[in-house]
């Protein structure tokens, strides 16, 4: 079925009390990509160049985790109860396997589904994360990026002060807001407070032997910009040796929206590894 993200419906799934709203683009076979989204992000947060490619040769569900966007239920303060509801959501699809591709907070959601066997997640791509015990500016970052009183806040946030790491946020913004129907509620701060604090938790835990990385055994690819403010690259390089088969890639010129910035390469680097 022919789809995109600016015009496929909002679905809903309950599960665990909650409404869930997702969106599911792609044709009916094959392992579905999963995607986790980032710190206040919603459905409409993805970039349809990104998940529209994807969805190409496979199905791909974007969705609002719990008290997000359109869904029901509220944010949790943690990783650990994200991840539960996130895995309840996944249940309900009925997939017997799934990949994963989670980017930043998505990504702390991802490693932790992937470490245990409640959902059978095949494959992981972790973008513009951090592990558990990993660096993070969030707050800092965050206040600097308002101030600047752009367009959209993704413009000094996700992308570096370059010319041409703008004009890539400038189209990337366009793509993202091209959806006019049906768009989810932006979100305040019953979404931003509890998420700023489960980033600041995780942040926080000490993982020294880096146990929780080591507990994912699946391939995994891990994609970072080379200028990441909010979790810098130290984040991805420490992941990448500590996990057992996991491929890093660090994109020139970008930063946390490194996947938004270069939408086509990213596309590539994940269809060879879901392929492999």
């Amino acid at each position: 079925m022919a789809s995109s993200l600016e015009t496929t419906p909002t679905q809903y799934l309950e599960a665990d009390g909650i409404r869930f709203a997702y969106r599911r683009l792609g044709p009916d076979q094959g392992v579905p990509v999963v995607l986790l989204q980032h710190f206040t992000g919603t459905m409409d947060g993805w970039d349809p160049a990104v998940v529209n490619a994807l969805s190409a040769d496979r199905p791909v569900i974007v969705f609002d985790n719990a008290g997000v966007g359109s869904s029901s239920g509220t944010v949790p303060n943690n990783v650990e109860r994200q991840t539960q509801d996130a895995e309840a959501f996944i249940s309900a699809l009925g997939f017997p396997v799934v990949d994963l591709l989670g980017f930043s907070l998505g990504g702390f959601v991802a490693q932790v589904m992937a470490a245990r066997a409640k959902v059978n997640v095949r494959r992981l791509i972790i973008a513009g994360s951090a592990p558990k015990g990993g660096q993070e500016h969030l707050l800092q970052v965050v206040e600097e990026a308002f101030s600047k009183n752009s367009r959209d806040v993704r413009l000094p946030l996700f992308f570096t002060p370059s010319k041409e790491s703008q004009q890539a946020a400038e189209a990337f913004v366009d793509r993202a807001l091209a959806r006019t129907q049906d768009r989810d509620p932006d979100s305040g701060e019953k979404v931003s407070n509890p998420q700023a604090a489960s980033i600041i938790g995780w942040c926080a835990e000490p993982d020294p032997d880096h146990a929780s990385l080591k507990a994912i055994k699946q391939p995994t690819l891990i994609v970072h910009g080379s200028d990441d403010t909010m979790f810098p690259s130290i984040n991805a390089y420490e992941m990448f040796k500590a996990m057992t088969s996991a491929t890093l890639i660090i994109y020139p010129d970008s930063g946390h929206g490194a996947l938004f910035q270069y939408p086509e390469t990213f596309v590539a680097h994940v269809k060879t590894f879901l392929d492999a």
